[in-house]
């Protein structure tokens, strides 16, 4: 095996390639370095990569070793999960889900900033799986995700059990949960806001985007997926 710089949205990264140069890709997600000499590594969805005219094949041992990856649910004394043992293996950063609680996966996306926008929810209630694709229209990256979460809120049942939001936007989860003034999209921010307040007992936790989380490549691949079509989608599935 071997490696090859591409691109991956805005930063060059280095790709698991065979002889002749093309992504090794396994279920959709090829492993990538961002650093050589780091032995971590991460997985990207092979769509988002673009190759680099002229890039050179490397051999294999021109990145690291990859070192046993920490437990992602190490947590500290409060309970709450570490952000070095997270992001290890890709995993959220915030407070401990609670047992029962509805997950939900959330992303935005946008093609040009502005441009057209899209959004992609994915809401697991025990047995049950709801998968959005919807199509905002033209906005922003931020309003995407932000919308996301809102529909998050909106699509989740029960207000009494616990609600896990997972976004990979420090944006959301800043002028949401952390104080950030928002200096744009403040009526959205106040809305979010707001349904946050009245359903109560929802935690926001961020996860490294495009980092082998399969949820959160799913929600990333349903938002796309609505930029491309033009369209909004929901399926549910199980009982």
């Amino acid at each position: 095996m071997a490696w090859r710089k591409m691109r991956l949205r805005d930063s060059d990264v280095l790709v698991r390639v065979d002889e002749s140069g093309t992504p090794r890709a396994t279920a959709g997600r090829v492993e990538i370095r961002y650093n050589a000499k780091s032995p971590k590594a991460y997985h990207a969805a092979a769509r988002n990569l673009t190759e680099i005219e002229g890039a050179a094949i490397l051999p294999d041992d021109h990145c690291a070793a990859i070192e046993p990856a920490a437990d992602a649910g190490a947590t500290s004394k409060g309970g709450r999960v570490t952000k070095a043992a997270a992001l290890a293996k890709g995993g959220a950063v915030g407070p401990a889900i609670p047992e029962g609680a509805i997950i939900v996966y959330a992303d935005g996306a946008c093609s040009g900033n502005p441009g057209p926008a899209g959004l992609g929810m994915l809401l697991i209630d025990g047995k049950t799986r709801t998968e959005r694709s919807e199509y905002l229209g033209t906005g922003t990256n931020n309003i995407a995700e932000l919308t996301a979460v809102l529909r998050a809120l909106e699509a989740a049942p029960d207000g009494a059990r616990p609600l896990a939001i997972h976004t990979d936007s420090q944006y959301s989860i800043g002028v949401l949960s952390k104080g950030w003034k928002a200096k744009a999209n403040q009526e959205l921010v106040k809305t979010i806001r707001e349904r946050l307040s009245e359903r109560g007992n929802v935690t926001l936790h961020y996860v490294p985007g495009h980092s082998g989380v399969l949820l959160n490549e799913r929600a990333d691949e349903l938002a796309r997926l609505a930029v491309t079509d033009r369209r909004t989608t929901e399926k549910k599935y199980g009982p």
